[in-house]
């Protein structure tokens, strides 16, 4: 008999007969188990026969898949998936056109089980789809199957998509183009080239010949968010997909500048003001994938800054050093001629430190390290010629101070960009499954350059209610960073909300924030520490009873006291060995090292302590006049009394030893011992 793992109970059903409840031995070939199915309800040609999950997907169990069975399962009988392939070949193929959607529909649902799609395209089942389409006489719900059925064998990676056919491209490309095409044909026509341009270097270009982005800006508009995602997920995949050097070149801020076909029509279709006011403000509720496709838009869109993120400034470059020279003649020469005079020129290393540079004889090397590189180098001139009054308040406000709490506009900015970017993970591809998308960033044809001007913005008020000076500059930045992020968080959905909630982030409310989390997000209550801490508490209360016992074997010494509590003599305390006794003596002077048992006469069973009272409980420290008369001054916190009764009577042994280290601070340690 099977052992009982490898066996599970399952119930098989067959159409016009009575389910087979049977016990599968997972260690029997599959090929038996069905030949026994059939003999049961007297099918012959079992060859011809596979099983298939009842419920959900109905995929076809195989030698590799048969462990996922679980007991309870229902399973049906059904024809291989070779015979299947087959059969639906045939039919496809057939004049009936009744027979043929029939076909095309059982088709499109048996496409997405792996071992029936392999067995498709092994008898050339995706070419003989791809000349139905290509044929142009397929339409409505037959044309719809029979994209639905290529696409779901295509995703199977069995075939390469380079195989593709330009004819086919041009027809699918057609679909999408044509003002009015049924949802379902568009939804998967979208699908499929973004398939294309996902999966074949070649078709991307193809496919980029035949759509253009202003054609997919119309799908934008309609109402039905299905067919929105599909076209925002084939933007980003011509996006994501483009030639490294043509998407610095030609893609370069595709919402700013037109340096392209396809950068100029986003630019002309208003892309951003679309996707904002038909997506973002529409009326439905945004799905999760639309989420997600919409992420992947605002990454691709940042990562155009990689490339001057990545740049260092070339300090020989007299293009690049005009631009630093058209910070300070902004900052400080107002409208006068740009050029200056030889005066104003040998003071330029004075305006280069006022602007807060770190290398002011050359402020050209403070752009060098990457990143930023020279992405700080834009930011710093988009907002001295956007935002003039804002940046020449900043400059003036700091470089006028003479008290060391100027904040260094040039560094902060180079420093401020650098943090954005690890903010927004500029240079990174979009993670699958993140759906963390900004809907400010699509309220401004520049929203990166204006996010920085917030938050420099925020970092100069900071500093000041900070009081911080040069040495402060990191934990600034610190908390700027706390303040960017937990605004970002709140997802404001323009840039005023984000001016609204940096506002409400003040540095004293981020230090409040941060003491609340800390009172309210005790990392010792926290589940892993309270496992850590039931883990291992017996092995640290067997530690500290080793080490107290150990110590009682050392044996300490106490100072004696008479019946008035004034201390007399000396007398010694240690347990045995064994922890059985408590041996104890008179001494003439306080012992340098340790006492041998010889020496102590006396000795208490353990067993015969009755129990232990500590502090004020003590009965010589009851009396708080006798204490005041005792020179040596009393621990109240370490008192311990052992207590034996005896049949006769009951003796006490009164301690209290002294703590040489800390004699001046503390009182000395009272042990009374009642036997």
């Amino acid at each position: 008999m099977p052992p009982l793992a490898d066996v599970v109970k399952v119930a098989i059903e067959w159409p016009g007969a009575n389910a087979q409840l049977i016990e599968i031995d997972q260690k029997r070939p599959l090929a038996s188990i069905i030949r026994e199915v059939c003999d049961g309800w007297s099918l012959s040609g079992a060859e011809q026969f596979a099983l298939r999950y009842a419920d959900g997907p109905q995929l076809y169990i195989t030698e590799q898949s048969r462990g996922d069975i679980k007991n309870g399962t229902i399973l049906r009988l059904a024809i291989s998936p070779a015979r299947a392939a087959r059969q639906l070949l045939e039919r496809i193929q057939s004049h009936g056109i009744d027979a043929r959607l029939e076909a095309l529909k059982e088709l499109a649902k048996l496409s997405a089980d792996p071992t029936f799609a392999a067995e498709f395209i092994n008898m050339e089942g995706i070419g003989t789809l791809a000349r139905l389409v290509e044929s142009g006489t397929h339409f409505g719900e037959m044309l719809a199957f029979t994209l639905t059925a290529f696409l779901e064998l295509m995703d199977h990676s069995i075939v390469s998509w380079d195989l593709i056919s330009l004819s086919f491209i041009k027809q699918i490309a057609g679909y999408v183009n044509q003002p009015m095409v049924d949802v379902s044909i568009l939804q998967r026509s979208l699908a499929i080239l973004e398939s294309m341009v996902l999966n074949s270097h070649s078709l991307y270009h193809r496919v980029a010949q035949e759509i253009t982005v202003g054609q997919l800006i119309g799908h934008l508009q309609v109402s039905n968010q299905e067919i929105q995602t599909y076209a925002i997920a084939l933007i980003n995949a011509l996006f994501l997909k483009a030639p490294e050097d043509r998407r610095q070149e030609e893609y370069s801020n595709p919402l700013e500048q037109h340096l392209t076909e396809m950068a100029s029509t986003l630019a002309q279709k208003h892309l951003r003001s679309i996707i904002l006011n038909h997506i973002i403000r529409g009326n439905r509720p945004i799905k999760a994938e639309m989420a997600h496709q919409l992420y992947v838009l605002q990454v691709l869109t940042f990562n155009l800054l990689e490339e001057r993120m990545m740049t260092k400034m070339d300090p020989n470059d007299q293009t690049q050093r005009d631009v630093i020279f058209e910070l300070r003649r902004i900052a400080f020469d107002g409208e006068n001629d740009p050029t200056g005079t030889e005066k104003r020129k040998a003071l330029y290393a004075k305006d280069y430190k006022m602007l807060g540079f770190t290398n002011h004889l050359n402020p050209a090397m403070d752009f060098t390290q990457t990143p930023p590189g020279m992405l700080a180098l834009d930011n710093m001139l988009y907002l001295a010629k956007v935002h003039q009054d804002t940046y020449i308040r900043i400059v003036l406000e700091n470089s006028s101070r003479e008290d060391k709490h100027e904040c260094p506009f040039g560094r902060c900015a180079i420093e401020l960009t650098r943090v954005l970017c690890e903010i927004l993970q500029v240079g990174e591809l979009p993670n699958e499954g993140c759906n963390d998308y900004h809907p400010m960033f699509f309220t401004h044809d520049r929203a990166w350059e204006e996010f920085f001007c917030v938050c420099i913005q925020l970092l100069n008020k900071t500093w000041k209610e900070m009081r911080a000076t040069a040495e402060d500059f990191n934990k600034v930045m610190q908390v700027a960073r706390e303040q960017i992020t937990r605004a970002l968080a709140m997802k404001p959905s323009s840039l005023d909300q984000l001016k609204n909630k940096l506002r409400g982030l003040s540095y004293s409310e981020i230090l409040r924030l941060r003491q609340s989390e800390r009172m309210s997000q005790d990392d010792f209550q926290s589940p892993p520490i309270i496992e850590l801490r039931e883990r291992i508490q017996p092995e640290i209360l067997e530690l500290i009873k080793q080490q107290r016992l150990n110590r009682l074997c050392e044996g300490s010494c106490f100072r004696k006291v008479g019946n008035r509590r004034r201390q007399e003599k000396f007398w010694f305390c240690r347990l045995s060995l064994n922890h059985k006794v408590l041996h104890f003596g008179d001494l003439d002077e306080s012992p340098q090292g340790e006492v041998p048992l010889e020496m102590l006469s006396d000795k208490i069973p353990v067993c015969d302590i009755k129990s232990v009272v500590t502090g004020k409980d003590c009965p010589h420290m009851k009396e708080k006049s006798a204490l005041k008369q005792n020179k040596t001054k009393l621990n109240s916190h370490k008192h311990d009394r052992l207590k034996r009764q005896l049949p006769m009577e009951t003796k006490l042994l009164n301690a209290v030893e002294e703590d040489k280290e800390e004699t001046s601070e503390h009182d000395g340690d009272i042990r009374e011992v009642i036997v």
